[in-house]
């Protein structure tokens, strides 16, 4: 499981790792493992033109003594110095001088020094950077952009929020992140995860708390959460799943949550509402019933929502139940807050972007710009597990802790019916027996992963997507 910490976590750890160290060793840590990474996209370091971009900050003196460490194998290194002298780091300066490197600070010689480089490195802002790049790292910035240079950034890129992920300004874009000890939030989290390009790890010995702000789980870590039926299981001991999806104007979105279901891991699947002939005539395993939730026999979790239109009073039934509940769709929208929050079993809700802010009550780009606190106060307010849907899908439990993050995604899935097909599948992972964050994190990662199986070779549709599900499932079970 990869791991993220807060800018005060990791200043805490840091502080406590230093007093027990020769003074500049942690830094001399960090520069190496940035060094090796930036040799690795030079590949040739002999010859190789790297101009170092440097704050104020220690993010500036691991970019000036890696640039010294590339000096020493031959590069010609630049620093560009967007700091007055007697706030540059005046210890990795000077190692880059006596390795050779030289300095510039004038607008002219950097605009020339970023224009021939092969790779820049942006040591401009730390990880406590706030409201994007200042004025005169702007315009370096826009330099950059206009090259042809491979960009690696130091711990972050420059002008992203490293505890939100946001970005409230303009910010340099990089092709490799070399982050120090852990992750940071902003490095898993759109729109800054974007900006970071490919992330590397460098380890420098920091001791870290167990609690993280983020959690991004890996193929072990889905395995040990997936049902395994036993011996003695049969299909109920296996768990029933409900489908209460669909509607005479949207029978596919019921097909799609179903289709979504049956390969989840439940033993059987129930479905209730106006398309079942639909539902039988493409999944004729499904138990279907136009008897209305509370006559459709016992379950383990409803799955309510999608594609339901107005269907109020079936969503009000099925948030009355005390199983599990997953809510999607159209089922935000007519399910109240105060219904949601007398639930005493789970419910997890599972808006886009577009959702999330109309119950928010702000405007969707507000959520798309800070995915992390639109998640939390969604969970919070409604006192439930919460999937935001997205670019980074995010789950958050209502008590807090850390936030998952699911990593699989891609664009892909970005297709109608999509969000039918993953609500289908974690409400069959709920009724299997996983817990609310467990279930979504699970099927948000199996659901990322078949998004990308379909689509190897073409664009991909929502059934192309839950046919690849089981093909996830063995490729993570395969580790």
């Amino acid at each position: 499981m990869r791991t993220a910490y807060s800018v005060e976590t990791v200043r805490a750890a840091e502080r406590a790792l230093m007093a027990r160290l020769p003074e500049g060793a942690l830094m001399q840590r960090a520069a190496a493992g940035l060094a090796a990474a930036c040799a690795g996209m030079l590949g040739r370091v002999y010859g190789g033109r790297v101009v170092l971009l440097v704050g104020s900050g220690d993010n500036g003196g691991d970019a000036l003594y890696a640039g010294a460490r590339l000096a020493h194998r031959g590069a010609g290194v630049t620093a560009v110095l967007l700091a007055a002298p007697e706030r540059t780091h005046r210890g990795g300066l000077a190692a880059l001088r006596r390795a050779g490197g030289t300095a510039v600070a004038e607008a002219e010689g950097a605009a020339r020094a970023i224009e021939r480089a092969d790779l820049v490195v942006d040591g401009i802002v730390g990880i406590g950077g706030k409201g994007g790049l200042r004025p005169e790292a702007r315009a370096v910035a826009e330099a950059v952009a206009r090259s042809r240079a491979a960009v690696v950034a130091v711990d972050l890129p420059s002008g992203v929020e490293a505890d939100t992920g946001e970005v409230r300004g303009a910010a340099l874009r990089a092709d490799l992140t070399v982050t120090f000890g852990t992750h940071k939030p902003g490095l898993l989290i759109d729109p800054a995860r974007e900006y970071a390009g490919t992330v590397r790890l460098v380890g420098i010995g920091l001791e870290l708390p167990p609690d993280a702000e983020l959690e991004a789980l890996q193929h072990a870590d889905v395995a040990r959460l997936l049902p395994v039926p036993a011996a003695e299981s049969d299909k109920y001991r296996r768990g029933v799943v409900g489908v209460a999806a669909g509607s005479a104007r949207y029978p596919g979105a019921a097909v799609l949550a179903v289709s979504g279901a049956l390969r989840g891991g439940a033993g059987a699947v129930r479905y209730v509402g106006p398309a079942g002939d639909a539902v039988i005539a493409r999944y004729p395993e499904t138990l279907v019933s136009d008897q209305g939730p509370a006559k459709a026999g016992r379950v383990q979790a409803w799955v309510v929502g999608p594609g339901a239109g107005e269907d109020a009073a079936t969503v009000a039934e099925v948030l009355d139940t005390d199983v599990p509940v997953l809510l999607d769709a159209d089922g935000l929208r007519l399910a109240g807050r105060d219904a949601v929050r007398a639930r005493t079993a789970p419910t997890l809700m599972t808006p886009h972007a577009g959702e999330a802010a109309a119950l928010l009550g702000v405007r969707r780009e507000e959520v798309e710009g800070a995915r992390l606190a639109a998640v939390r106060e969604l969970a919070a307010r409604f006192r439930a597990t919460v999937l935001l849907k997205g670019s980074t899908t995010l789950v958050a439990d209502p008590g807090g802790g850390a936030v998952r993050v699911n990593p699989t995604g891609t664009g892909w899935l970005a297709t109608a019916g999509s969000g039918d097909v993953l609500s289908g599948l974690a409400g069959s992972l709920l009724a299997a027996g996983l817990p609310a964050r467990d279930a979504g994190s699970v099927a948000a990662y199996l659901h990322g992963l078949a998004g990308r199986f379909a689509a190897r070779e073409a664009p991909a549709g929502a059934h192309d997507i839950a046919a690849r599900i089981p093909e996830a499932w063995r490729d993570v079970m395969r580790g």
